[in-house]
Formats: C-alpha cells, structure tokens, sequence
C-alpha cells in the first residue's frame, strides 16, 4: 500500500520533464499559428483583406499538393457527354509507359470553355462515377430472331452488327428514281430518332451523312418532337 501510495510522487519528475519539453517548443508551434500571422501581417494590408493572404495559410496546408500536379498527368479537353449544352470538361490522364493503358484520374469543367467556364451541373461533375462505375454495363443484351433467350454480346459485335444491317435495308429500299423518271436518291427504309444530347454541329453531320450520303427522308430529333 505504501508503495502504491508514493507512485504519483515518482511519475511527477516524468510529467515535469514532459511539461518542460512542451513548453520549451511552444514558441516554434505559435509562430506558425495562423492567428498570429494574421495579426502580425495587419499594416501590410487593407483590414477588409486581413487574413485573407498567404499568412492565413498553415505550413501544412502550403505543402499540400494536388494529384493533378504530378508529372506526367497531361489534362485533355472533351465534351460533357449529358445533354445538348455542350459544357467543356478537363479529363486528367496519368500516361501509362510501354504497353500499359492512360489511367484517367479525374473529369473536371473546363474553365477555358466559353459555354460554361469551368462550371458543370450535378451530372457533369459525376461524369467520373459515371465511366468508371462498377455496375455499368460494358455489353449488349441481343436476342436473335424467333430466340426465347437474351444474350450479351460485346459492343464491337454490336456496331458491326447496325453497320451490316443499315447496308443490307439501304441496298433493299433504295430508289434512285420514280417510276415517271424523277431523280430522287431515296432510302425510306431506315429513319433516324436524335438524342436531346445532340449539339448543332453534331446534327449537323448527322443531316449530311443520313440525307446526302445515304438518301434516308425520315430524319428527327427528339429535342423537337
């Protein structure tokens, strides 16, 4: 009992010495104290700047850098793939070395755009969660004719597929001319159903290669239906 009793008396030259070390460096700590660098800094600057600068500023948060800044991350401009606005967007690749694929680390607006200035709404700024999503889907669901089953297919056998089939309707229906002898260059077989995520210049192209290139009449939009 009398041994438990004195411990407390034996800690304290422990506690003191503690005591001791952390006062010897509070000095050092409050001179990188934000508050007192923004008193220290009052006559440099309007008061209605006052701790707005760099004092304001911890030595900690100062060396803070961004993943961003790392070399060899290279920002490449795009387009919001959402709507028709056409919001510019920033995505910063990190290059891979031989035989390895870029590694995109971010998708931000793009300030130098003039349609929106760096600013993106809610589903452009998700625009990362949205490639890169565990539940996306990276295949077609196809069911062949007169199957009781779907079945995935990747997206490559998908494009061809559209592609061999567009041919095969526009060499079936396409009408050069009327029976009465009117050039026409027509394909009535095959129309086209636009997207509200379809900018002007992409309509554009749209217009030219279904009409001029293919002959297809039915040509719309569903921003205007």
């Amino acid at each position: 009992m009398g041994g438990q009793g004195h411990a407390p008396h034996g800690a304290a030259p422990g506690v003191a010495s503690r005591l001791a070390a952390w006062a010897g460096g509070l000095p050092g700590r409050l001179s990188g104290w934000p508050l007192l660098q923004q008193l220290g800094n009052l006559g440099q600057a309007p008061l209605s700047e006052a701790g707005l600068g760099p004092e304001a500023i911890s030595a900690r948060t100062q060396a803070v850098r961004s993943r961003l800044d790392e070399p060899g991350v290279e920002a490449v401009p795009t387009v919001c793939p959402y709507c028709a606005v056409g919001c510019g967007q920033l995505v910063y690749l990190m290059r891979g070395g031989p035989g390895q694929p870029d590694r995109v680390l971010s998708i931000e607006g793009h300030p130098r755009s003039p349609i929106n200035q760096g600013t993106l709404c809610p589903k452009g700024a998700a625009a990362y969660q949205l490639h890169f999503n565990p539940t996306r889907w990276t295949t077609v669901r196809y069911r062949a004719p007169y199957s009781d089953r779907w079945e995935d297919r990747p997206l490559d056998w998908a494009l061809e597929r559209i592609a061999q089939l567009a041919k095969q309707t526009r060499d079936a229906t396409y009408v050069e001319r009327t029976p009465d002898g009117k050039l026409v260059n027509q394909c009535t077989g095959i129309a086209s159903l636009g997207g509200a995520t379809l900018d002007n210049e992409e309509n554009y192209l749209i217009k030219k290669l279904f009409c001029g290139g293919l002959g297809m009449v039915w040509i719309e939009n569903q921003a205007r239906v």
